[in-house]
């Protein structure tokens, strides 16, 4: 399948984006004048990993073969991965993640998950799924990131639309650091999805359009997502910070449900108040 075959060159690649990480020095070995590559050497690897080095090369050239966990946790350990990037690695070159993860959606989730932020109607709240389209939002989401129901399927594709739309740049106050946290997480959640149509369809475009996600997305940054504080310019309500935090549905793993939640700062809590009530 051609899916195969694109996971198993997405694998050599990372694979080849973490060695060049790592140094020499890292494991008591000589830089010296006439070293050519950057990071480590094919052979230093495989020999510090305890890999065959002709195994190893085939994993790098995407050669269809079986890899075992060991081999896998060895390079975990040797390349100094985190709990992303294990996924990551494990996703490309097992198609599951190291232990099993239900992925079943029960019935009437949606209807719950809707009246669940409804209720938080002061804390703009948004569900997306593993492509990471925006299936569902409440009315503070829709007054804050823009109105979902006008925009078609691709414009809520939370990926494209931080890459291809001109009004979420400048809804996003530090757009820059926002679109990076946000394409290494959509790198390492997307992974079982590469060599899908819609895969290819949305990094092709997004490489034509974006000269930022042609710079970013070779580099392989992968992350989890994280909580944090985010600063967003509303075309009518100015500045507000806002805290975020996002949930993985335990009935159904394959959506997230991202929170925001108006602070103090900037008098946030009293402009959401306006946009609310229509000011």
């Amino acid at each position: 399948m051609n899916s195969d075959k694109d996971k198993r060159k997405e694998l050599g690649l990372f694979l080849k984006s973490r060695r060049s990480r790592l140094s020499p020095e890292q494991f008591g070995l000589s830089k010296g004048p006439r070293r050519k590559v950057q990071g480590l050497r094919r052979e230093e690897l495989a020999q510090i990993a305890g890999i065959g080095l002709t195994w190893y090369t085939w994993l790098e050239q995407g050669k269809d073969i079986q890899v075992s966990t060991q081999v896998l946790d060895s390079l975990v350990t040797v390349m100094k991965l985190d709990t992303e990037e294990r996924n990551h690695l494990f996703m490309l070159a097992h198609g599951q993640l190291p232990v099993e993860q239900t992925t079943s959606f029960e019935a009437g989730i949606t209807r719950i998950m809707q009246n669940f932020m409804n209720d938080f109607e002061m804390c703009p709240a948004y569900a997306t799924d593993q492509r990471w389209d925006i299936l569902m939002w409440n009315k503070a989401a829709q007054l804050v990131f823009g109105d979902f129901e006008k925009m078609n399927k691709k414009e809520r594709n939370a990926v494209w639309r931080c890459f291809a739309s001109t009004d979420y740049r400048k809804l996003m106050g530090d757009w820059e650091s926002h679109a990076k946290r946000l394409l290494g997480q959509f790198r390492s959640t997307s992974t079982p999805f590469v060599g899908e149509d819609w895969f290819k369809e949305l990094v092709g475009e997004l490489m034509e359009l974006s000269p930022e996600f042609r710079e970013w997305w070779p580099r392989y940054d992968i992350q989890g997502t994280p909580i944090g504080t985010k600063q967003i310019n509303h075309p009518t309500a100015g500045t507000m910070t806002m805290e975020h935090m996002t949930f993985r549905v335990y009935d159904a793993p394959e959506l997230k449900l991202t929170i925001y939640r108006p602070l103090k700062e900037n008098d946030s809590i009293k402009k959401l108040n306006l946009l609310m009530n229509g000011a």
